[in-house]
């Protein structure tokens, strides 16, 4: 948390950040506890040594929730730091926002992996010995959000959007298959 706040400060690049408190029975809630007491507030001044006060000025934290979808849609959004899962993943696509990966255990490996070597919309962060460091975190920022030599990844990201926009039209081929599926279905109900 700390060195993915010194990154975002690096990076001198916009943000909105969540940085959500603890669960109550999660092992780190339990060592917050004991440091700080336990609330949003101080989870931010704990963990981010006077963040909040350097960044007011092109940055705003979230303490508990952000309408993600909304604010991914918004034409000033230039990138997105993401865990990776599936649904994220798809509401950054169908917004057209390239992304940072970041990803945390399971499924969120691969699907890093898929969206900065196969498809070309994220760059993946590079973990050392289970640490990233604020200066990786500042430069990828910086890449996804103003790099003239990754605009290919604006210019792709757009590109999936369009195609997923046109596959859920009326007559798109996620549409066509699933109107058939429904076929399908009915016509197996009537038999059985």
């Amino acid at each position: 948390m700390r060195e993915l706040a010194y990154g975002l400060e690096l990076s001198q690049q916009r943000f909105i950040w969540v940085v959500r408190q603890p669960i109550e029975n999660d092992a780190f809630a339990a060592f917050f506890d004991t440091v700080k007491g336990g609330n949003a507030s101080t989870l931010v001044d704990y963990l981010l040594g006077g963040f909040v006060n350097r960044t007011k000025e092109v940055g705003i934290c979230v303490p508990m929730w952000d309408p993600q979808a909304e604010i991914l849609k918004h034409p000033t959004t230039g990138g997105f730091v993401t865990h990776c899962g599936w649904n994220y993943v798809l509401e950054s696509i169908f917004s057209g926002v390239p992304m940072v990966a970041l990803p945390l255990y399971a499924e969120q490996k691969m699907n890093a992996t898929l969206l900065s070597e196969e498809l070309g919309v994220a760059l993946r962060m590079k973990v050392d010995g289970g640490i990233i460091f604020r200066e990786q975190i500042a430069k990828l920022i910086r890449r996804v959000m103003v790099d003239e030599d990754d605009i290919s990844m604006r210019v792709k990201v757009k590109e999936y959007k369009l195609s997923g926009e046109k596959a859920l039209s009326v007559s798109g081929s996620s549409h066509e298959s699933f109107c058939q599926m429904t076929k399908d279905y009915e016509a197996k109900s009537r038999v059985a």
